[in-house]
């Protein structure tokens, strides 16, 4: 049976015939113990090197967009694969396909946004235990949404600022219709437990508050 835990911000970790990682963040205890991690982009707070040392060991699979690489030269690993959006995958077993993420309204100065649609920056929607599970990455609302279909768990990033707000993010579940939805990217950078709240109150499918993993 597949075991959920955040880790706080947009990290997580899913446990059943592998341990599946994404974008672990300000972890401060080894595990070493996945199988494969998944980095939606290079922004340093979904591509941490420290915390991926304390996760990845000498059988791990890394999965992230090219821009990444430069940042796991000096991890130990075995091997990368290197994706780009809208594609279908395998690793480890695992299918899964990747969808864009990106802003359309979240802009760091006028006309550049945090994350252009141009990086072929991603999410992830892969299988784990017979169950669809969409990380999101760094998003808004976005016309590809609409390409997303049977989704079991959705991890849905609800800060505002560089990704959805939480009404932004009540649209976004109400296109795709998963069966849950979890709120993330919120409690370490920008974003609050109200954030989180929030969403769940606006939300038209069923919303799980996940408690911090603390290790």
């Amino acid at each position: 049976m597949m075991k959920m835990e955040w880790l706080g911000h947009a990290g997580f970790c899913f446990r059943s015939e592998k341990n599946v990682y994404f974008d672990p963040f300000q972890l401060t205890s080894a595990r070493n113990d996945a199988d494969v991690v998944f980095i939606t982009h290079e922004h340093f707070d979904h591509c941490e090197v420290a915390s991926l040392k304390q996760v990845l060991h000498k059988e791990s699979i890394i999965v992230c967009p090219p821009d990444c690489v430069s940042k796991l030269k000096d991890l130990e690993f075995k091997d990368v694969l290197l994706v780009e959006p809208e594609k279908k995958y395998t690793v480890c077993g695992l299918s899964f396909e990747t969808t864009f993420a990106y802003n359309v309204n979240k802009f760091r100065s006028p006309g550049l946004p945090y994350h252009p649609r141009g990086n072929n920056w991603v999410g992830y929607i892969v299988t784990i235990d017979s169950k669809r599970v969409y990380h999101m990455g760094d998003t808004d609302v976005i016309p590809e949404l609409k390409n997303v279909k049977d989704i079991d768990v959705a991890l849905v990033p609800v800060s505002g600022t560089y990704v959805m707000t939480p009404e932004e993010g009540a649209q976004a579940v109400g296109i795709f219709s998963p069966k849950i939805a979890v709120p993330m990217h919120y409690g370490a950078i920008v974003g609050t437990d109200a954030d989180a709240k929030k969403f769940k109150e606006l939300s038209s499918v069923p919303v799980q508050i996940m408690q911090k993993i603390v290790r």
